[in-house]
């Protein structure tokens, strides 16, 4: 598989990546084990080495499944995980607090390396912008990980210009992750420019819009009941009917290209800089294929433009988050 690079950073991964949160947290109940174990194995298998995981995950069994996946393959892969989040109250399920402090940053990588079995997390996230917690701090913290050979890269989630600026001057910041896609380019006003001008990698989480992008979600389909998606209004059904308009795009040039609407919006990503690396996650091995396959996708630069000119006319309904979780990004 084409092999990018993440900036200046010197992390070279797979062109695409696997998003793997689905297989355990946010999309319903956590899938079967065996079956995602085979699943992110035959993605190695089919060229992608970079995963996508963290300790939120679950909580937990994400980064569990991960490292026994990866158990063979544990030299040719790379692993990001997160640090930023912390249990509501003890014990409880559910992580809704921020905790970028030192001491809960080194916690959360001594245990990730447990969970993971590797020797150094490659990549790893502030999940979420801490406000009690100077980004400086931060930065200064991972960097004695770094030192110590537990961590190699430092990276940032959902973290506005300003934070990357000023994390970025302590520590070399190799990704930003954040989400990007078809019908939601805001990164395009400020983060990507900022990006480029300080040479980091762009990591796009939800590339295919949580799904609908498939083209296979309509007013129709019903979700798990713990699904993430029955909190965000962009899934309302009234609001997935508006949305088709975004789906006939897809489908226009999906025809054009003799290709499916998911591969065109991760074409689509692919060709906008050669350091974003989108990570759409799955738990299904026909869609891993399929999403591969957008690498073969190519658009010439009057494709590109008429994409562009298209879909910024669109008027996409409903926030990509609940209000409460919107207010935790740093954007």
């Amino acid at each position: 598989m084409e092999k990018r690079m993440l900036g200046n950073s010197g992390l070279e991964v797979s062109a695409l990546g696997l998003g793997c949160m689905g297989m355990s947290w946010s999309y319903g109940a956590p899938k079967d084990k065996e079956e995602m174990v085979a699943l992110i194995r035959a993605a190695i298998d089919l060229g992608v080495n970079f995963f996508d995981t963290a300790e939120v995950y679950g909580p937990y069994i994400n980064e569990e499944l991960v490292g026994e996946s990866i158990g063979p393959y544990a030299n040719k892969v790379v692993v990001a995980t997160k640090f930023g989040f912390k249990p509501s109250a003890p014990g409880e399920s559910r992580w809704s607090l921020l905790d970028s402090t030192p001491k809960n940053i080194r916690h959360v990588a001594e245990e990730s390396l447990k969970r993971l079995k590797i020797e150094a997390i490659d990549l790893f996230y502030q999940h979420r912008v801490d406000p009690n917690v100077p980004i400086e701090d931060v930065a200064g913290a991972v960097k004695e990980l770094i030192k110590e050979g537990k961590v190699k890269h430092f990276g940032l989630s959902e973290a506005g210009v300003n934070t990357i600026r000023k994390a970025h001057a302590v520590l070399p910041v190799a990704a930003l992750q954040s989400e990007y896609s078809l019908w939601w380019r805001n990164p395009e006003k400020e983060i990507l420019p900022t990006l480029e001008e300080l040479g980091i990698g762009f990591v796009p989480f939800s590339p295919l819009g949580k799904g609908f992008l498939s083209g296979k979600i309509d007013t129709d389909t019903q979700f798990d009941k713990d699904d993430f998606r029955n909190t965000v209004s962009r899934f309302a059904p009234e609001n997935r009917k508006a949305n088709q308009s975004v789906i006939d795009l897809l489908n226009k040039f999906a025809k054009k290209h003799k290709a499916t609407p998911a591969q065109i919006a991760l074409a689509w990503l692919l060709a906008k800089k050669p350091w974003i690396v989108p990570i759409p996650g799955t738990t299904k091995l026909n869609r891993l294929e399929e999403n591969i396959a957008s690498l073969k996708v190519h658009f010439s630069i009057e494709d590109m433009i008429e994409l562009d000119d298209a879909s910024s006319k669109l008027t996409v309904l409903g926030a990509r988050y609940p209000e409460h979780y919107e207010k935790m990004t740093g954007l």
